[in-house]
């Protein structure tokens, strides 16, 4: 009996003849496929599911097919491949509610959730059924991504929640730490699901409501006093920086390994102390709501910081290395749709900003959101579809090729918003309306090669290069015919020192992306854009930029899951960074 609660052999009739079919076919699409599985009904009347076909082939097969045959099958009946098209696979988990320090007007706040999460949102409905345990969260969801072929070999673990920095420290090692021991099992076959499942009452329960207006911190942290005993946090949610380096250390080498881990917070959160403890837990990106880059506009949404606060978050940040994704909202109380064109422009115009990627996410109106009282008087209203679309295209023209935008609309159940759009798919809609116009996208996402096949004598190297108010940002970039991105690195070549001492006169990657469909650890190619040897190319070229830049070190802000790489092409271990010399120079 598998996860799933499905027994292939109660089915082996049925599932050997259309695993026969499926190897026979020349071109499986999706009618192929259905005319299959109605040829040989699950039970005589219903149809198999992709999962459970795959799990069939592994039952009967895997032992006599090769590795490269068996991946090859479970290729061809992958469910939602966009999930690994980008290199990795991205596993979400979220942290329990906890009080806030924003007021922001425009939050959904539902003491269920962690802040500005809704209960109904498909990220927040798995961490609700593991009752935020960060190990079965973990473990769930590389689980269902097995289940429908997908590889997991390398993970990109992303932490939301609300503000990330305003949780205890002992919770959040905690946290981390489980976090890794889910993967370095995982990758080693190991369950250990029923030794983790809580036995106390928790933040799963969906008795409790939205939170009345403004009484939300009060809600949530009467809630954990009664779950706790009146304690901060349960006693079992403390971690130590020991036992999270011990599981790292494991997680260098295991077969489910992190090789990207992001947390979520605030700018006013951001200072040096907390930039170099998100280093410590191996964080390699941070994503940061700017929300807006209009003081006035942030006043009026009762934000809680300025735009000073963001000028310094990205300055510190960006020094110390990270990938930063920052979030923007358009239509937010005070503003309209002219003023959010212009708003946007100031975030690529100005070198205080220039994000590596970006989420747009127009406000939404919910019932939990003190937001609610602007729209009753007539003081607020959501944009028509028309405004909208026009905010939305000129925020897809104005992105520049070193940006992804990583999500246009947030993803909120229809039968949560109150009143304006509820279409999920805008971007499609409003990249459809430039190409009306004769206009496009040109940001990351939208020139990915994903899974096509790549003959890496077709790649061209070039380099974009841009200035930061504490850099000069040098984007390389292996494209294919028709500007298909198949690889790119980030070097930041610093213009002050850093503060980190450690990378003080040290020229930085940030990031080093090779796209294509998730492959296995030392896998081929076989005309893939991952394993081609892009990435040595890319770190070789950048090696040289920063040598003629005069610097004589090239430090990486490598995750755990890529240690072993940058190792294995000369950077020797720093303690938050990996090293190589560039034979170049040391600048004065």
């Amino acid at each position: 009996m598998s996860a799933l609660g499905f027994d292939p052999d109660r089915h082996a009739a049925q599932l050997l003849a259309i695993l026969d079919e499926i190897e026979r076919c020349a071109s499986l699409d999706a009618r192929a496929l259905d005319r299959i599985l109605k040829r040989h009904p699950k039970d005589g009347r219903g149809l198999f599911s992709k999962a459970e076909l795959i799990h069939g082939y592994r039952h009967f097969r895997a032992g006599e097919a090769r590795a490269e045959a068996q991946q090859a099958f479970v290729d061809r009946l992958a469910m939602r491949p966009v999930r690994t098209q980008s290199g990795v696979a991205p596993v979400t988990v979220l942290t329990r509610p906890h009080p806030c320090p924003g007021t922001c007007i425009f939050c959904p706040s539902d003491v269920r959730m962690p802040k500005s999460y809704l209960p109904d949102e498909p990220g927040a409905q798995r961490a609700a059924d593991n009752h935020f345990d960060p190990y079965l969260q973990t473990f769930h969801r590389l689980a269902a991504f097995r289940a429908i072929g997908h590889r997991t070999d390398k993970v990109e673990l992303l932490i939301l929640g609300g503000t990330w920095s305003y949780y205890p420290e002992p919770y959040r090692l905690w946290f981390v730490r489980r976090c890794f021991e889910a993967l370095n099992d995982f990758g080693a076959g190991v369950d250990g699901r029923p030794a983790a499942v809580p036995s106390g009452p928790g933040f799963e329960a969906r008795a409790d409501g939205a939170a009345a207006a403004g009484r939300y911190n009060a809600l949530v942290s009467a809630r954990l006093a009664r779950s706790r005993g009146g304690r901060r946090f349960d006693a079992a949610e403390r971690g130590s920086a020991g036992e999270l380096a011990a599981v790292q250390r494991v997680n260098e080498t295991s077969g489910c390994r992190c090789v990207g881990l992001v947390v979520e917070t605030r700018p006013d959160a951001i200072g040096e102390a907390e930039v170099l403890r998100l280093r410590r837990i191996g964080a390699t990106k941070v994503q940061i709501g700017y929300q807006s880059l209009s003081d006035a506009v942030l006043a009026a949404n009762r934000r809680g910081h300025d735009v000073a606060a963001t000028r310094r978050a990205m300055r510190l940040l960006r020094a110390a290395g990270f990938k930063v994704l920052a979030h923007w909202m358009p239509n937010l109380l005070g503003s309209d749709p002219e003023r959010d064109v212009l708003d946007f422009a100031r975030i690529f115009d100005d070198p205080d900003f220039r994000p590596d990627e970006l989420k747009i996410y127009p406000c939404s109106l919910v019932e939990s959101a003190e937001l609610m009282d602007p729209y009753r008087h007539g003081e607020w209203r959501p944009y028509t579809r028309a405004e909208l679309l026009h905010v939305v295209s000129e925020c897809l023209r104005r992105t520049p090729p070193y940006c992804r935008l990583s999500r246009v609309i947030r993803d909120i159940p229809s039968t949560d918003i109150v009143d304006g759009n509820q279409n999920t798919n805008f971007r499609e809609i409003a990249e459809a309306h430039l190409r009306d116009t004769g206009a496009r996208c040109r940001d990351i996402r939208s020139r990915e090669i994903r899974g096509a096949r790549v003959e890496a004598s077709a790649l061209a190297l070039a380099s974009l290069e841009y200035e930061t108010s504490t850099s000069r940002e040098v984007f390389l970039e292996f494209t294919a015919p028709g500007d298909r991105l198949a690889a790119f690195l980030r070097l930041s070549l610093p213009k002050p020192p850093s503060f980190v001492d450690e990378i003080a006169h040290s020229a930085l990657i940030r990031e080093v992306h090779v796209y294509g469909l998730a492959r296995g650890l030392g896998e081929g190619a076989n005309g893939r854009a991952q394993h081609a040897g892009l990435g040595r190319r890319l770190v070789e070229a950048a090696r040289r930029r920063a040598a003629a830049a005069g610097y004589a070190d090239l430090a990486v802000i490598s995750a755990v899951g890529t240690r072993a790489y940058y190792r294995a092409i000369g950077f020797a271990d720093g303690a938050l960074y990996q090293h190589r010399p560039t034979g170049g120079a040391a600048r004065d």
